[in-house]
């Protein structure tokens, strides 16, 4: 029984190192991240899509277009992929309220995106999670998004996504955007 409580312990310590950092973590970060000032006007985007297994397996270049009004925000995305697909996305952006400590929030939705999604923001980070329609096969698929995002100069945001599915990595997307 000691063995097997010392056991556990270690392994609640070793997974406890592992936890991911919180969008909060970022708060002190520059450059600041302002989703009106660089979500606005035109913006190109670069991006791998991976496999599960870290293989490269499609290239994009995106034309991305921000606007608000009001206190809102719309992000329409073309998406061209080097096999002639393209996609289009338009995200609706509403300013939530604050929950202090230089946390900002807004309601983020999507044609092709199952309900509503929270996108924080702090520092110099971007953090969303939502679940994503994808075609596959002749179908369409529910994904799991983690979208991770960092202001690394005042244009240039850099962003990795994990996609999941059943709590199984099924790729990955990294992306960068130029203002």
């Amino acid at each position: 029984m000691k063995k097997s409580m010392l056991l556990l312990l270690a392994i609640v310590f070793v997974c406890s190192g592992c936890s991911a950092p919180t969008i909060e973590s970022y708060a002190n970060n520059t450059p600041r991240f302002v989703a009106e000032d660089f979500f606005s006007g035109p913006m190109k985007a670069y991006g791998l899509v991976k496999d599960r297994g870290g293989n490269v397996t499609r290239r994009f270049v995106a034309e991305i277009d921000g606007s608000w009004e009001n206190g809102r925000g719309e992000l329409r995305e073309k998406f061209e992929f080097d096999d002639g697909e393209i996609q289009y996305r338009t995200w609706q952006l509403a300013p939530m309220a604050s929950t202090g400590a230089g946390l900002r929030q807004y309601a983020a939705t999507a044609g092709d995106v199952v309900g509503t999604s929270t996108m924080s923001v702090a520092g110099n980070a971007v953090f969303m999670q939502y679940v994503l329609q994808v075609p596959y096969k002749g179908r369409t698929i529910n994904v799991n998004v983690d979208d991770q995002m960092f202001l690394v100069a005042p244009n240039v945001l850099i962003a990795e996504s994990k996609l999941s599915k059943w709590g199984f990595n099924v790729g990955e997307i990294q992306l960068t955007i130029i203002k």
